[in-house]
């Protein structure tokens, strides 16, 4: 398992791919900077405090069925990896979060208006370096952001009284993190220039394995006594964030549910509540029932490759499929 957190069987490939994403660094560094101190300050705040690059690592991969050694591959995987922090800033703002990437978050160390903005000026600096990239990377990067933006906002909202909430929960994954892990997908191999058909394919690829990462998440937050997600288990039963096994467990109608739909109907801060809670997730079907949906997607997601010529990057895609089911335990 190489630091990008893919395996990797070919070293050739995993040296030109290592190679690429640290181009990504230098220019997300560039891309950050300001002549106004502040503005340069707060906007690399978040990319000092590092992350997986996961979104470059799969631009690099995609362009490995074209010509990966084209510029235009690099620039757009720092044009996705610029939306991503963008977004990270403003959820931490609707989120009230503290902590991000182990640091204190931006609205924590200054405020609301200033992460906020920091958010706007690094979608700013996104689109203008995807304006170099062509008319079809601007159309993608703004449909892109057009779901980013409709995800935050039916989260905020809620699903309504009409609304099945597990379905409206699966709707929101899809926008806020299988939207832009498709496009970085779809940039690498249109940047490489792959055709039209290994761009469609990589870029549903990506949709379905961004979203089995992010319910992977869910489940590791019940299931986990370490946190592996980067969490305190319970921290989405605490706060009364709903998650995949949450909802399947609410939509249970067994009397011998009814006191774990009871205490799942509300934040959970009472640490026996929590425990409780957690106890009685664990022992019940909805656990098994949201493992088998996401190894389900991962599956679709592995399906996909069969479609795709058998080149090294193939196999490393392949070991991001079985990484789900690693997760999952």
């Amino acid at each position: 398992m190489s630091r990008l957190g893919v395996s990797f069987t070919d070293p050739t490939l995993e040296a030109r791919v290592l190679a690429g994403v640290e181009q990504v660094e230098v220019q997300l560094a560039a891309a950050v900077d300001s002549p106004e101190k502040f503005v340069a300050e707060a906007a690399a705040h978040l990319l000092n405090a590092g992350g997986k690059r996961f979104r470059p690592l799969l631009v690099m991969l995609s362009a490995e069925f074209g010509e990966s050694a084209n510029p235009d591959v690099v620039r757009s995987a720092v044009v996705v990896e610029l939306t991503h922090l963008a977004t990270l800033y403003h959820d931490d703002v609707m989120d009230e979060a503290d902590k991000r990437r182990g640091a204190p978050s931006a609205n924590a160390r200054w405020d609301n208006s200033v992460a906020i903005l920091v958010g706007d000026y690094l979608f700013a600096q996104a689109s203008d370096l995807v304006s170099d990239l062509g008319p079809d990377a601007v159309r993608i990067q703004a449909r892109t952001f057009s779901r980013l933006v409709q995800g935050q906002i039916r989260e905020t909202l809620g699903p309504s009284e009409d609304d099945d909430a597990l379905a409206h929960y699966l709707s929101v994954v899809a926008d806020k993190t299988g939207s832009l892990i498709a496009t970085a997908a779809l940039f690498g191999a249109k940047m490489a220039g792959a055709s039209v058909d290994v761009q469609e394919t990589l870029s549903e690829f990506g949709e379905r394995i961004g979203a089995a990462f992010q319910l992977s998440d869910d489940i590791i937050d019940i299931a986990s006594e370490t946190g592996d997600s980067g969490k305190t288990p319970g921290t989405d039963l605490r706060e009364g964030v709903p998650t995949l096994p949450t909802l399947i467990a609410l939509r249970s109608t067994d009397a011998g549910s009814e006191r774990l739909r009871s205490l799942l109907a509300k934040p959970l801060t009472d640490d026996s509540e929590l425990d409780e809670a957690i106890r009685l997730l664990r022992l019940h079907p909805a656990m098994t029932e949201a493992r088998t949906y996401v190894q389900a997607e991962a599956d679709a997601a592995s399906a996909l490759l069969a479609k795709l010529p058998d080149v090294p990057a193939r196999a490393a895609l392949q070991a991001l499929c079985d990484t789900v089911a690693t997760r999952l335990g």
